[in-house]
């Protein structure tokens, strides 16, 4: 495409708002989200979108934008997931045809485990203009809650998903950080009983930076009914 075309164009920002403390958004975050045209949320509605609820602490004239609150399925079904992606990126890549700029909220960061990408990828591939603005990832935001360095020297610092298989990661050498544990919790603290030589120390927030936060430090404190935005810590 020629440049004077791109330049007629929007651009889609994947903009991470942090963990749950407003306080954590970044200047760069709250600037490309006062000039956007459109805000996009990965939820609806918009009262249940952590994000909005974080970003309009911060930005109160935020619902003097145009938001489309828009449903990202959680299945696993490759082409039911495909179709539900396409059908809202062509939504986005009409905005950006008409020039709009449009921030898509995400919490803790848009390259960890966000909605976000896959808008991201389709914008790129047709040659609009896709930009990321970094957040604080959840994880980062819990190890300093807690007062714990997730990593030391040589440690291997592992991420992983808690909705997916779990037995394999007990394996691994050093830290290893459950995300979005709350709905696998149960499985994941009795398979951590049945393995105790898998780990030394273990630690739990929920729902981090939020009014509701809740710090859990050792296997006893380890709730199996905590909510979804629970991160564990292995070490």
């Amino acid at each position: 495409m020629e440049t004077g075309d791109n330049e007629m164009r929007g651009i889609l920002y994947g903009i991470g708002v942090g963990p749950g403390d407003p306080r954590l958004m970044t200047l760069a975050a709250v600037k490309a989200i006062e000039n956007s045209d459109v805000v996009i949320l990965p939820t609806e509605p918009k009262e249940e979108c952590y994000a909005y609820r974080i970003v309009r602490s911060v930005i109160p004239d935020i619902d003097k934008k145009e938001i489309l609150c828009r449903h990202f399925p959680m299945i696993r079904d490759k082409e039911q997931l495909k179709g539900a992606h396409d059908q809202i990126y062509e939504e986005l890549r009409e905005m950006l045809e008409q020039g709009k700029e449009i921030a898509f909220l995400t919490i803790g960061d848009p390259s960890v485990y966000s909605t976000y990408n896959y808008m991201h990828e389709r914008a790129v591939r047709d040659g609009y203009q896709a930009k990321m603005i970094s957040g604080v990832p959840s994880f980062c935001a819990v190890a300093a809650a807690l007062g714990i360095s997730l990593g030391d020297g040589k440690d291997e610092i592992h991420i992983i998903p808690a909705s997916y298989e779990l037995e394999e990661s007990l394996q691994l050498k050093g830290t290893k950080i459950y995300m979005k544990s709350g709905k696998k919790l149960i499985e994941l603290k009795e398979r951590l009983l049945a393995s105790p030589e898998s780990y030394h120390e273990i630690y739990a927030v929920s729902d981090c930076g939020l009014s509701e936060q809740k710090i859990m430090r050792g296997m006893e404190e380890l709730e199996a009914e905590s909510g979804y935005l629970t991160i564990v810590i292995v070490k």
